[in-house]
């Protein structure tokens, strides 16, 4: 995920990508992300296993940012939003809207 400005890349693990998405949105859970206003999905992969999943995360989190940067844009060039993509509600405000 990132912010508005793609300045700021969060990398996480959930068991349910709508619900986290929605809880970045509105701010509920992670200081990390409120504080850099991380609302944006630009990228995202599914697992089979929770120890995939955290592999993957880790192997991620280790890389610098021009890798994960390339890593995004081979999937999402533009770095858009691609929430909507996940979402069934229209309950994100702005962000099911747009280029989500």
């Amino acid at each position: 995920m990132s912010n508005q400005w793609d300045t700021v890349y969060y990398v996480g693990v959930t068991n349910d990508l709508y619900r986290r998405v929605n809880e970045h949105r509105k701010k509920t859970n992670n200081c990390f992300t409120s504080r850099y206003n991380i609302t944006k999905l630009i990228y995202y992969e599914a697992y089979d296993t929770p120890y995939d999943a955290i592999t993957r995360e880790k192997q991620i989190k280790k890389w610098r940012r021009e890798k994960k940067l390339w890593l995004i844009k081979e999937e999402n060039p533009s770095l858009q939003d691609i929430s909507w993509q996940i979402m069934e509600r229209d309950d994100l405000g702005d962000a099911s809207a747009g280029s989500a």
